[in-house]
């Protein structure tokens, strides 16, 4: 079982801390890809400082999603400008590195495709969680190699059985109730989007493009949250491991009495 960390109040997250904070999750949760970091920048200049950065190749184009799965799977630390997002794309207006244009904002784009009518596209779109446009950059890395100091969200991919679990530590503390948001298409949104824009918890479903263009499998979903909520997770759930809480979850048996097993957790609480 990963090492516990300390009960005394966390001190701020370095790159370094939340490296070994990605280590504890990816061994409680069984993930089977990199937690990953993401940050915006004000100055192109300054993000190319960053360590082992890959940039696309010249006139070469990625969706936010396949940045992501680069970042993930190969553990690239990948590098972005608006030049890099495709034009006929939505993904620089969702990270805030243009505004979206007028083809996306009126509907016009989506009609007969995602939406019967224009005016259900256009409320998509009015709809849609987005970073404000003024920044000029944006670096997607693995969180084990402490390239991003500190990111400016965390994000990984599981099945729902590890996202609950998560969720569940997130609550163990202190207890919140989530209410996570579903855009439909366009689901980068309601992760990257909303978690770097309000700095919060977001869980997403991921959207028919995540999964054609950035290789998601049919079981997974995005969590997206602050270095301080991934801390906060981890101590919830290596609570959660010592009192017998684990993933993966031994099924009990539908044809089973549950009084054994609910004793094991609640025994003595009557």
């Amino acid at each position: 079982m990963p090492d516990a960390l300390p009960t005394t109040e966390t001190p701020a997250l370095d790159a370094k801390a939340i490296a070994e904070l990605a280590r504890q999750l990816s061994e409680l949760l069984k993930l089977r890809t990199f937690p990953i970091g993401m940050k915006l920048f004000d100055d192109a200049e300054e993000m190319a400082k960053i360590p082992g950065l890959r940039r696309p190749t010249e006139g070469k184009k990625f969706s936010t999603c396949q940045l992501v799965t680069q970042a993930r799977i190969a553990g690239f630390t990948m590098g972005i400008t608006e030049e890099n997002v495709p034009g006929f794309s939505n993904c620089g207006g969702v990270i805030g590195l243009n505004e979206p244009s007028e083809l996306y904002l009126s509907g016009r784009k989506f009609e007969g495709v995602w939406f019967e009518n224009r005016e259900a596209g256009r409320l998509h779109q009015a709809q849609m969680p987005r970073v404000p446009a003024r920044y000029k950059g944006l670096v997607v890395a693995p969180l084990r190699s402490a390239r991003l100091d500190p990111p400016d969200i965390c994000l990984f991919y599981a099945n729902p059985a590890q996202m609950i679990l998560f969720i569940n530590g997130l609550q163990w503390k202190n207890y919140k109730r989530y209410d996570f948001s579903i855009t439909g298409e366009s689901a980068c949104a309601d992760s990257w989007g909303r978690a770097l824009r309000d700095k919060t918890v977001c869980l997403s479903i991921p959207c028919y493009a995540e999964r054609r263009y950035g290789g998601v499998a049919d079981d997974e979903m995005l969590m997206a949250c602050p270095p301080e909520d991934l801390a906060r997770a981890v101590e919830g759930l290596l609570g959660l491991s010592k009192a017998g809480l684990r993933y993966p979850i031994m099924p009990y048996g539908p044809q089973a009495d549950p009084a054994d097993g609910m004793a094991k957790s609640y025994a003595g609480k009557s």
